[in-house]
């Protein structure tokens, strides 16, 4: 048995999130469908994380294993374009498997990660098109202060206080390297962030947070206290979660 990446993303409105979940369904189940479908034996599939329900990723990783004898061209090797042209025709039109490469067996599609990058978007006049995909806001929001406050994530190692209540985690400690807003159009913005890893909500709950520092309503210092204090309540709301995106991982 050798071990595969799985590269794909995914449209995560009709998904209870990205792990197998008891009482809906989940991305991680259909992916697992496909596989064991193609490859005719049960398959189990690693990701790189979990998403929430609602949330999107224009790249997910995942590992699985399986014989790869029967993938091989005559010249030994791997036939990818064939394994990921007949995944697709399996998978659900909101799915799609762009990759599927050998790793050596060390690798782990979740622990070897280096950093994951996500972006939250938001849009501040109704447009239709945005919907699924971005937070509408229409209050007025001071963007130049919410990037100061998102800088400070930068110079803190514990975000406890981003963290959802009752999460199992050992540990709330992360390495931000990057956080910023940044305008795309004159009534849409991303924030955009990277670290070596999230906590559960962690990023809608930073989101909201900084949201409540462009409307005024929470100072610089007052921003420094909420993480400092490690306590979710003293946090913002968390944001909706159909509009944010997993945008990358690296290895």
């Amino acid at each position: 048995m050798s071990r595969y990446f799985v590269t794909l993303s995914y449209d995560g409105t009709r998904y209870h999130g990205w792990q197998i979940q008891p009482n809906g369904v989940s991305v991680q189940e259909k992916l697992q469908e496909a596989l064991s479908t193609l490859l005719r034996e049960l398959v189990s599939v690693t990701g790189a994380g979990r998403t929430d329900a609602g949330v999107h990723a224009r790249m997910m990783v995942a590992h699985f294993e399986m014989d790869d004898v029967r993938w091989q061209k005559e010249d030994g090797s791997f036939c990818d374009k064939d394994l990921v042209y007949k995944l697709n025709r399996l998978l659900p039109y909101d799915i799609a498997v762009s990759k599927v490469e050998p790793v050596s067996d060390e690798m782990h599609a979740r622990f070897s990660a280096r950093s994951r990058m996500y972006r939250y978007y938001i849009h501040t006049v109704k447009d239709p098109f945005q919907k699924s995909y971005s937070c509408e806001i229409h209050y007025p929001l001071d963007f130049g202060k919410m990037n100061e406050a998102a800088t400070l994530l930068m110079t803190y190692e514990d975000f406890g206080a981003f963290c959802k209540s009752g999460a199992d985690v050992k540990t709330t400690l992360c390495q931000v390297t990057k956080a910023e807003w940044v305008q795309t159009s004159p009534t849409s913005w991303y924030f955009e962030i990277r670290a070596n890893r999230f906590l559960r909500n962690m990023v809608r709950a930073v989101v909201g947070t900084l949201i409540e520092v462009g409307r005024g309503r929470l100072s610089l210092d007052d921003f420094k206290k909420v993480i400092e204090g490690k306590q979710r309540s003293d946090a913002g709301e968390s944001m909706p979660g159909n509009a944010l995106f997993l945008e990358d991982i690296v290895y």
